[in-house]
């Protein structure tokens, strides 16, 4: 980013205000402690089908620790140590995986888990189950991989008219937890306008971080002039942060880290506002505040918000099991 002073007396106050909540959530501060503990357990490497969580910097911290990620499970030797990554996976990769005798530790995120949970249920009532979510998106090919019977995949408003169950009043719905809630219940919505019957859990499905960090941009967007989240491309819930701020007409911008600052956006800003997708460490959010004070004269202050208590236990093969892990070395590796 070039310098965007102008002024010959020094640098131009800016004012950064922070999202709260913002970054990590339970499910991937559970995700990524798995992967070190597996490390640490076994030893390297260990595997993991596709991104453990959908973030460069965490993915390649972990590669450097001993991690390796795969595309396939069938690229994973006989009998590794392979975990599963939090965005859940179909019941064809579990297949696959036991195959290939494969030691798995799942780090699918436990409300991802209660998605598959309830959309089995409605399948086993003989329910065709509807999955409002985005095509290709992980969670999505793994929930509907879950889900025997017949689901119908709605990514939009306009794929509501594409749905025809065989009876009507057998259809449920279940949700992506990373949506936006302003979208989900108008899909809701007309759902309900078309097929009155049907069941489903409001937006509940939605999980407690993602409401609570699109609670968060939402007062931050009527405060900033600018608003930057910290997340990937890739990541589901930080693209709904920015598009939040988009639709309260405050420019918004979703950036991998400070590298991607350009000085264009700040030409005519006093206030900064600044949030981060869960699946973005905190250490991003310090470094673009650092970025920032390069330029500026930064004061920084925190909006008041929700305090997250939420702890998702590990696996039972993985907790309580640092003192056997120490005793037995670091020689032991797999693969």
């Amino acid at each position: 980013m070039e310098n965007p002073n102008t002024t010959q007396e020094g640098k131009r106050p800016m004012r950064v205000i922070l999202a709260n909540p913002r970054g990590f959530c339970a499910g991937v501060d559970r995700a990524i402690e798995i992967v070190e503990r597996a490390l640490e357990i076994y030893g390297p490497p260990v595997y993991m089908r596709h991104e453990i969580v959908h973030n460069r910097h965490v993915v390649d911290k972990l590669r450097e620790k001993g991690a390796r990620f795969v595309e396939e499970i069938d690229e994973v030797p006989e009998g590794a140590v392979t975990v599963y990554s939090a965005h859940g996976v179909s019941g064809r990769v579990e297949s696959d995986a036991a195959g290939r005798a494969l030691n798995v530790i799942d780090a699918t995120c436990p409300l991802v888990s209660k998605v598959h949970k309830e959309g089995q249920r409605y399948a086993a009532k003989d329910f065709e189950v509807v999955l409002i979510g985005h095509r290709g998106h992980p969670e999505v090919e793994g929930t509907m991989g879950q889900i025997p019977g017949k689901v119908h995949l709605v990514t939009c408003l306009e794929d509501v008219e594409t749905v025809e169950p065989a009876d009507p009043e057998k259809l449920a719905y279940v949700t992506q937890t990373t949506l936006s809630v302003d979208d989900t219940r108008e899909i809701i919505g007309a759902l309900a306008r078309r097929f009155p019957g049907i069941q489903g859990p409001d937006v509940r499905d939605i999980c407690y971080a993602t409401q609570n960090r699109q609670t968060a941009v939402r007062a931050l967007a009527e405060i900033s002039d600018v608003v930057l989240v910290v997340g990937a491309r890739n990541s589901s819930n930080s693209n709904r942060l920015a598009e939040i701020g988009e639709t309260m007409n405050v420019p918004s911008y979703l950036i991998e880290d400070a590298s991607a600052l350009k000085s264009e956006w700040f030409e005519s800003t006093g206030v900064v506002g600044i949030t981060a997708g869960a699946s973005a460490p905190e250490e991003l959010v310090q470094a673009l505040i650092g970025r920032l004070g390069e330029f500026f004269e930064v004061e920084v202050e925190e909006i008041t918000g929700v305090e997250e208590m939420i702890h998702f236990p590990l696996p039972l093969e993985l907790s309580g099991r640092e003192e056997s892990a120490s005793s037995a070395g670091s020689g032991n590796t797999h693969g």
